[in-house]
């Protein structure tokens, strides 16, 4: 698999690492990114997915009427 290398703030790589749980900046983005590609999947078959048909869009009532103060 080919290698990118990318500079980070000391204090980013820090945090990363805290949030990984590991001792090795590398790691800790690799682990960080692989997450962040994975909830994206998630996400996007979840928003991927229509539920419902035509008919729901007239079950929507407009805007109520805001109530009088007296």
């Amino acid at each position: 698999m080919a290698q990118v290398t990318v500079s980070l703030d000391a204090n980013l790589a820090i945090d990363a690492m805290m949030l990984s749980g590991t001792r090795s900046p590398q790691d800790a983005v690799e682990l960080i990114l692989r997450d962040f590609l994975e909830r994206g999947r998630r996400t996007g078959t979840r928003t991927g997915t229509r539920t419902g048909d035509a008919a729901d869009g007239q079950r929507v009532t407009p805007d109520r009427p805001t109530v009088q103060e007296g």
